[in-house]
Parts: structure tokens; sequence; C-alpha cells
């Protein structure tokens, strides 16, 4: 199975690659949220091209085993396919109290709202589905992006999340865009945030490629991708491979338990 430029404005990358990282990221999220004790959270999604990463509450998720995770009643319904017998952890993502975008490509808010209203609709000639994303963006609140490099711009939008809010950095398939010594690099950003309250970072990417995650393994390009999860404080990063994917999130297998 096969794992999946800046400019002045939103780049549009392919839909499936956008859809599907709110499949994998979701569990993971509320599986950081759980091992950090949090309440609710700030999501800060980096390379999101305002995508749904940052909405993943706001949206139903619905996976071939039978289960659905997420909001069932959202008018935007995605879904995925798990692989093997484990299956995903019932468990929500806490109240999400921030929404921040990181990334090189995004112009303006107004241009990055239309851009996630495309993504979200693509595929509904008669509108259907893009009234619904239009929706699920109205009811989820001001969304914080900042343009830029994520090196850059990463100690801002930890510092913007609420104080009574975990902030929960997500990753999928965006340090692949830097060098080895920029991955380490950014591992080094989160723990310098981590200094002053705990961070959260969730990460689909390829193996090998998130600093710190395990590899469980796994052969370098291998075709797959390593679901991390990993909470930073003052001393310490306590990271842990929760699962594999493939197809950029269209497909997941969870390994985690508890």
């Amino acid at each position: 199975m096969a794992g999946a430029p800046s400019g002045p404005s939103v780049v549009r990358r392919p839909v499936t690659s956008r859809t599907g990282r709110c499949a994998v990221l979701y569990p993971a999220v509320a599986e950081a949220a759980r091992r950090a004790g949090a309440t609710a959270v700030g999501l800060i999604d980096v390379e999101c091209s305002a995508g749904p990463g940052l909405l993943l509450d706001r949206v139903g998720l619905v996976y071939d085993n039978g289960q659905v995770l997420g909001d069932g009643s959202s008018p935007v319904q995605l879904s995925a396919s798990v692989v093997g017998r484990r299956p995903l952890p019932d468990r929500s993502v806490p109240p999400v109290t921030a929404r921040i975008g990181i990334d090189r490509s995004l112009a303006d808010a107004p241009e990055a709202a239309r851009s996630l209203r495309t993504t979200l609709g693509t595929g509904d000639p008669d509108g259907t589905a893009d009234r619904g994303a239009a929706s699920v963006l109205t009811a989820s609140g001001h969304l914080q992006l900042l343009p830029g490099e994520v090196l850059d711009r990463l100690p801002e939008a930890v510092e913007r999340v609420p104080a009574d809010a975990l902030p929960v950095v997500t990753t999928a398939w965006a340090l692949a865009r830097l060098s080895p010594a920029g991955r380490l690099r950014f591992l080094q950003r989160l723990g310098d945030a981590a200094t002053g309250r705990p961070v959260a970072w969730v990460s689909a990417e390829g193996v090998g490629v998130a600093p710190a995650v395990p590899t469980l393994g796994d052969r370098r390009a291998s075709g797959h991708s390593i679901l991390g999860v990993a909470v930073l404080d003052a001393s310490s990063v306590t990271a842990a491979a929760v699962g594999r994917c493939w197809s950029r999130g269209r497909m997941l297998a969870w390994l985690a338990g508890g």
C-alpha cells in the first residue's frame, strides 16, 4: 500500500491529503489530551492551508469498522478505513478554545476561508456540501492564521492558546519539507515552548521523519506513515507511536492500548 511552493495565495493541495488527515489526527489529539490530563485544547496546525485539521472536532468521521468519531450531526462527513483488529479509542477531543494555523502559503483569512470551503465541499455540484462546509466554519469560531515558516511562528502560536487549554501542535506530512536539522530545530522549538506549560505534538509523518517518535522497527520509505503522540514539559519529552496510516490518512491501524 502506498503512503501519501509557497506563493502569494493559498496553495490548493489534493483533497485526499486534507480530508484524510482529520481521520488520523482526531483519535490522536484525543489521546494526547488524555495523556496530558487536559480538559480543553488549542489546535495549532502546521502547513495547514486552512485545511480541516483545524476543524477536526466539527466534522463527522465515519470508519468502515462501524465507528463514528467527531460530530455525527455535522453537515460534513468524512470516511476512512481501519486496518487490523484493534478499534480506535472511543474518546472525544475536549473542547477546542483556539484554532491556529501556520502555513507559509497563507495569504489572508478570507482567501484561507474560501480554500477551506472549497476543500470540504469538493465533489458536490449542487453546492450542498459547500454550504455545509461554510456552516462548519462559522460554527467553529475565529481561525487565527499565521503566514510564515513554522520555526519562526511556532512560539507565537503556542502563546496564543489560552492558559487553561493544552496547546496541541499537529503536523501531517509537513516535516518532510524541512531538512533533518530543521526537524530537530522544530522539536527544540516545541521544547522551548513547553518550559512554562505542557505542550502536545501529534504527528502523521513518514517513518523516521518525526524526531523522538519511535519507528517501531519499520523501514524508512516503506510506503506508510507513523502516527505519533508526544507530550513535552519543562524537563522531558514523552513520545509514543500510536498507529500507522496509509494513503495520506485514508487508512489507519491503531496500535496504542488503554
